[in-house]
């Protein structure tokens, strides 16, 4: 259970006026060379200040760690209207995936959301799961027993099949070609340890002119599906159920070319490494758990007794649900919210301006011992519901919060979930790679190293 002093804040009351403690003795030199040399470092630096809202200087940009629950639903929920991505966000990923779901505000981003939700509705995706899951067991397919795995690049092949299908419905090596060499350019170019990383993508580093040449190159390959399906008879094209017939039903005013474009180049960036990194986490913590991993075991072997998972299946499944819910505190791969103000704000007592950029990091958030015992430990038990009725709403928020949370949510649980279902009834997975694991920060929480593990079929 959380400690007792779980309703409290970190620090007491603020006088008027009074600025939140910051990091670094100088903070635009040391901020700057911290946040390049060690992210991760810096994040737990800032972690330190026994405060709730701490400010730090980044290559001359003012900005705040707000790390509260009460102070986070404040921002994402209760005055979300005060807040927008900010230019960190658009000065970066904006470059690469365009003016995308992600990046919109106000009343366009609104528009936009309402067009695209019902491919996101509960009944729709529950239709993709027969997908999803013959995805698993090809992958499962392609090991042998005994076999040493490298996990992310199998788990990478496995969501980009996926997205395939249920995206654009075409066969995955069509894009894959053209989306590897992207997303990888994408991973290197923001990563925060890169310089690359602070200037603008018209700079021609190499790395910037390898990001112009592989988006272009995948922008191409996106133009020729787009054109072959609107080319089709009407009847053909409305039989078929993935993201990009509904997105071609629209009028022209609400999908235009080049939104449609960023609409698909958005799903795909952010659909991709998210949940191949979650799979990759739940394995791996899984493999160095042994007692969970027999736990889940025994869970499916009851209730699915060797029959393929479905999505109905996944409501009898409590401990498996335990143990994605466990890997998403531990290892979010959005590790971390960014807003900022759009008018002078107060937080926690202290008054925040206008241009500043707001870190709101479920990196910290969900490991802060204040809402959970044995905080970096893995247990998927914690999650019960007297437990979960105890914690404050914005303790955990792996998938953001409030009107802005990623609109893929349920696709990526009921994904992670039937792969880990489907996989797991065939194999045991045994670690190879220990923890720690090495982590960086780029566009998502990645292994800097192999995450390998040896897998041995069940008998």
């Amino acid at each position: 259970m959380p400690s007792q002093q779980a309703d409290t804040e970190r620090q007491g009351p603020v006088t008027p006026g009074q600025r939140p403690p910051r990091i670094g003795r100088v903070p635009l030199v040391n901020n700057t060379l911290s946040m390049v040399r060690d992210p991760l470092g810096f994040y737990a630096e800032a972690d330190s200040v026994d405060a709730d809202v701490v400010r730090f200087n980044v290559a001359g940009t003012t900005g705040y760690f707000v790390t509260h629950p009460t102070l986070v639903e404040q921002v994402l929920v209760t005055d979300e209207a005060d807040f927008e991505k900010g230019r960190l966000l658009r000065d970066t990923l904006g470059e690469f995936i365009g003016e995308g779901l992600f990046l919109l505000e106000g009343e366009e981003w609104q528009q936009q959301r309402t067009a695209l939700q019902p491919a996101f509705y509960r009944e729709r995706i529950a239709t993709y799961g027969e997908t999803m899951t013959d995805f698993a067991l090809a992958t499962a397919d392609e090991w042998a027993d005994g076999e040493r795995v490298d996990l992310l690049p199998a788990m990478r092949s496995y969501t980009l099949r996926v997205l395939g299908k249920t995206l654009l419905d075409v066969d995955i090596e069509r894009t894959a070609e053209s989306l590897e060499p992207l997303l990888s350019a994408l991973r290197h170019r923001v990563d925060p340890g890169n310089l690359s990383a602070y200037l603008p993508l018209w700079v021609p580093t190499p790395n910037n002119r390898r990001v112009r040449r592989t988006r272009a190159a995948f922008e191409a390959t996106l133009d020729d599906i787009i054109a072959e399906r609107q080319t089709e008879a009407a009847a053909e094209r409305e039989a078929r159920d993935d993201v990009l017939s509904l997105l071609l039903s629209l009028d022209e005013e609400t999908m235009d070319r080049e939104r449609l474009g960023h609409q698909l180049l958005t799903f795909l960036v952010a659909g991709h490494d998210t949940t191949a990194l979650t799979l990759t986490y739940a394995w791996f913590l899984l493999a160095t758990h042994p007692d969970a991993q027999r736990e889940l075991h025994a869970e499916l072997d009851a209730t699915l007794d060797g029959a393929d998972p479905t999505p109905s299946d996944l409501f009898e499944l409590p401990f498996l649900d335990r143990v994605l819910t466990e890997t998403l505190r531990l290892y979010p791969p959005a590790f971390t919210t960014f807003r900022q103000p759009t008018r002078p704000v107060t937080l926690g007592g202290y008054d925040i301006e206008p241009d500043a950029q707001l870190t709101i990091p479920q990196w910290l958030v969900h490991r802060d011992e204040r809402w959970y015992d044995a905080p970096d430990a893995f247990r998927p038990e914690r999650w019960t519901d007297e437990f979960e009725a105890t914690l404050p709403d914005y303790a955990y928020y792996p998938f953001g919060g409030g009107p802005r949370h990623c609109i893929g949510m349920r696709f990526a649980r009921m994904e992670a979930k039937l792969a880990l279902a489907a996989i797991a009834q065939r194999f045991r997975f045994e670690a190879v790679t220990e923890p720690p694991l090495e982590l960086g920060m780029r566009i998502t929480l990645s292994p800097t190293e192999p995450v390998a593990v040896c897998v041995h079929e069940r008998g």
